[in-house]
């Protein structure tokens, strides 16, 4: 639809957000809340969480069309086909969650300031929107306080979405319909803020009504600015795919594949003075900074690394840097990335008298690294550092890693987490900045200092964080999997033999198959070490 002409309504901007907590303002979502006018991005990374790459293009067929009715027909019938694309099929409960979990990050990158700015200043305040409601009310609700969302209602059969909707798409009139129903006629909103001429209909029902004008160079919101932060966030895409991007994102894919396969068997098979030149002519590139500490002698104990948690490659990573095998630490590492690391692997537990033992046990056999926070976080936020590490040893050596990724996160909380390395390695030039911090004082740690382990635990935790410009929290693993999962994070005890759920485990299972005679081989650098014996098994 076209937009409305400049003189139809007054501007958003000269709307004053003065002794306004007493009222009520709606706004439209898409151009008015939002800098862009256009809702593919969001139906985009939906059809990409619930139904892969197939479903994304199958979006991108569709999309022409559904372009076409928008500007041609109407505005309702470009949203059902856009709709339809992306949702038919699909869990409600899916959809649920990858709008809370990976929708409201990018809702929050694409804040207009000044509808905000209007918004956070009253007191009561109303979101109408055309895209479906459960698509856009978690981020509405939860992280701008949104007191009210009305938007276009799914249609749904045995928990799945069908594709269609309950009552038409709210568009044009059905807005001021919904508007007048959720008011019923007892009172007249104060402010209404839209922008474009299908919004007029809604607009005329408040005292003072605005019109957002098209500006793309308008910066977004600071996430500072927000009333609640977004640390925890899934999904697999970094950038909101536009219709280009999303199609050459679909295109990549196969190449991508090829290109993580052929990056992972370099990290893994060939010796570490090699595999890290050839991880560099493959476009991963590795920046070093300080001195890695030398190899422990045999009358010493290993060196403990922490490090902050932002893929499970940062032990990885560690090991190239140092150019030595590192032991890990791990808690739910997938089976399929045991078996491809090309460093030992050792479950814990949980239970702390059995981690302790383990890692005293460990330590007293080479250097080992650790994780404190215990769950990855892609924000710069550094979560809780657990305080048994500094109980257990004072060779600490904190370890600061960033990492950098241009099309996909190595990370997920939602999904398959064997898939993390290979999401890693199919951007086309991640980054790992590994930097070498120094090595903890006598004074600084338990033994040789008297410091309680909770004090060397925030201690380390300070240390990375200034180092990195990160912001410390005290927010847990269990806090992260609330939000995005809505589970404690705890990992279930997998029956024998199964290894991964849905078609997944029949790949994984082919892969242990044809590994089966790596028992009767000798286990050097040119082979995949997972130890017989981990602990908690």
């Amino acid at each position: 639809m076209a937009r409305a002409s400049a003189s139809s309504f007054p501007s958003v901007q000269t709307c004053s957000s003065d002794n306004r907590h007493d009222q009520t303002v709606i706004s439209d979502l898409n151009g008015s809340l939002l800098r862009s006018p256009s809702a593919f991005p969001y139906f985009a990374l939906t059809a990409f969480e619930t139904g892969g790459p197939l479903r994304l293009l199958f979006l991108l067929l569709l999309y022409p069309l559904s372009a076409f009715l928008h500007h041609f027909v109407s505005e309702s019938a470009g949203i059902q086909v856009l709709i339809f694309a992306s949702l038919a099929g699909a869990k409600l409960s899916t959809i649920e969650s990858v709008a809370r979990a990976v929708l409201s990050k990018f809702y929050a990158e694409d804040l207009h300031p000044e509808t905000w700015r209007v918004l956070s200043a009253c007191g009561r305040r109303c979101v109408v929107t055309e895209n479906p409601t459960v698509m856009v009310e978690p981020f509405l609700k939860e992280y701008l306080g949104v007191d009210a969302v009305v938007g276009t209602e799914l249609g749904v059969y045995w928990g799945r979405a069908t594709g269609l909707v309950r009552g038409g798409v709210l568009a044009g009139d059905k807005k001021a319909e919904a508007i007048s129903r959720l008011f019923g006629g007892e009172s007249v909103p104060e402010i209404g803020i839209g922008d474009q001429k299908s919004d007029l209909a809604f607009l005329k029902l408040c005292k003072e009504s605005y019109m957002v004008p098209a500006n793309s160079e308008l910066p977004a919101v600071s996430s500072v600015d927000l009333p609640k932060p977004i640390i925890f966030h899934d999904g697999r895409l970094v950038q909101k795919p536009t219709p280009l991007l999303a199609l050459l994102t679909v295109l990549y894919l196969p190449f991508a594949f090829f290109l993580s396969l052929l990056r992972i068997v370099a990290g893994s098979l060939l010796p570490f003075h090699l595999s890290l030149p050839v991880l560099r002519s493959l476009g991963v590139r590795i920046i070093i900074h300080g001195t890695p500490p030398p190899p422990p002698s045999t009358s010493s104990t290993g060196v403990l690394f922490i490090l902050p948690h932002r893929t499970l490659l940062d032990p990885v990573f560690l090991s190239f840097s140092l150019r030595r095998p590192v032991t890990a630490l791990t808690y739910s590492l997938s089976r399929l990335s045991e078996l491809i690391s090309p460093i030992n692997t050792v479950r814990l537990t949980r239970h702390r008298a059995t981690d302790a033992a383990a890692i005293k046990n460990l330590l007293s056999q080479g250097d080992l690294a650790i994780c404190p926070e215990g769950t990855t976080c892609r924000e710069p936020f550094l979560l809780r550092f657990s305080a048994l590490f500094a109980e257990l040893t004072d060779e600490i050596v904190p370890v600061a890693m960033n990492v950098r990724m241009s099309m996909f996160y190595g990370t997920t909380a939602r999904g398959w987490k064997g898939l993390d390395s290979f999401y890693f390695f199919m951007n086309p030039r991640p980054v790992y900045e590994v930097s070498f911090l120094s090595k903890l004082g006598k004074e600084q740690t338990c033994g040789g200092g008297g410091k309680s382990s909770f004090q060397v635990a925030d201690h380390v935790q300070r240390m990375i964080a200034m180092k990195l410009s990160y912001e410390c929290t005290s927010l847990t693993r269990k806090d992260k999997y609330r939000i995005l999962a809505g589970t404690d994070g705890a990992v279930a005890e997998k029956k024998k033999g199964k290894l991964v759920g849905g078609g997944g485990k029949y790949v994984v299972r082919a892969v242990f198959y044809l590994c089966s005679f790596w028992e009767k081989v000798p286990r050097g650098r040119f082979w995949v070490k997972v130890p017989r014996l981990s602990v908690g098994e």
